[in-house]
């Protein structure tokens, strides 16, 4: 009989706090670090205490991914209760997390370990989160919940619309967007997560209602005729901009599942306030 499998994540995945209760979940938090003090995301300081914080702070943060060792301690955990184990995590390309992940599994060469990059980012993490979970629920092996995780992986996609560029700028994750940074100040840039997990610039607006409009058109085209739809949104002090924007989607498209989420302290470094983005899954069940 094979071993149950549970699922381990990173705090950047911003997984709904229902999922964390309803699957065997296990989130490896960010580092954030700001002045001597380092703070773990999601534990230590919540996203609305963080962007309270930032926006009265002098001195930048900046962040650091789980430590090998720190995932070790999750995974031998997880193995001590006689799970075999399927770690999903952020972009390789916007963080060490993955890094970190593998080296833990090399600690633990007697172990059941597999680790998944998705190749996203924050919501855009959850649908592989999600569909492994389900599958690992239903009694699904190790094997058949990492293909499960990688095939949601290929069919999901994140976009973002953020007020400025200055934050990945000074954090070093700007990117293909690097060409935006000269722009007029007044305009809105729309940023994607590419197919290669890198973030790049895709478009810029007069104002960010315009950009939120044409976020919407983005996902639509990618979309196409695909379904069902899950969708995902993520803000950083702007829920009621999302939840406009889901409810622009809700009238354009069947949506399966949808779920709104502030973005992680461990993203919103990288963001700043005002961020609004939309990652979707199409065509898997």
């Amino acid at each position: 009989m094979a071993k149950k499998v549970a699922i381990v994540t990173d705090s950047t995945a911003n997984v709904p706090p229902a999922w964390l209760d309803e699957f065997n979940i296990s989130v490896t938090p960010m580092t954030v670090i700001w002045g001597g003090e380092e703070l773990a995301d999601g534990v230590d300081i919540s996203p609305e205490e963080f962007f309270v914080r930032l926006s009265n702070e002098k001195v930048m943060p900046s962040t650091s991914q789980p430590t090998p060792g720190a995932m070790k301690v999750v995974y031998e955990g997880l193995a001590a209760e006689g799970y075999d184990i399927l770690s999903i995590h952020i972009s390789s390309k916007l963080s060490g997390t993955m890094n970190s992940a593998l080296q833990a599994k090399e600690m633990l060469p007697k172990l059941n370990i597999e680790v998944v990059d998705t190749l996203s980012a924050s919501v855009g993490e959850c649908w592989s989160i999600l569909k492994a979970a389900q599958a690992a629920k239903a009694g699904k092996n190790l094997a058949e919940c990492k293909a499960i995780a990688v095939e949601a992986s290929k069919n999901t996609y994140i976009a973002l619309a953020v007020d400025t560029l200055e934050f990945l700028h000074r954090g070093g994750r700007i990117g293909g967007a690097q060409r935006y940074l000269g722009a007029a100040l007044n305009l809105k840039p729309i940023l994607e997560v590419t197919e290669e997990g890198s973030l790049d610039g895709i478009d810029r607006v007069r104002t960010s209602k315009k950009a939120h409009i044409r976020l919407v058109e983005i996902i639509k085209e990618k979309i196409g005729d695909r379904s069902p739809v899950y969708i995902g949104m993520v803000h950083s002090v702007a829920e009621e901009n999302a939840k406009k924007v889901l409810a622009m989607l809700e009238e354009e498209l069947d949506i399966k599942e949808s779920i709104i989420s502030w973005v992680s302290p461990g993203i919103g470094v990288h963001t700043g306030p005002g961020m609004v983005g939309i990652s979707f899954m199409a065509g898997i069940e």
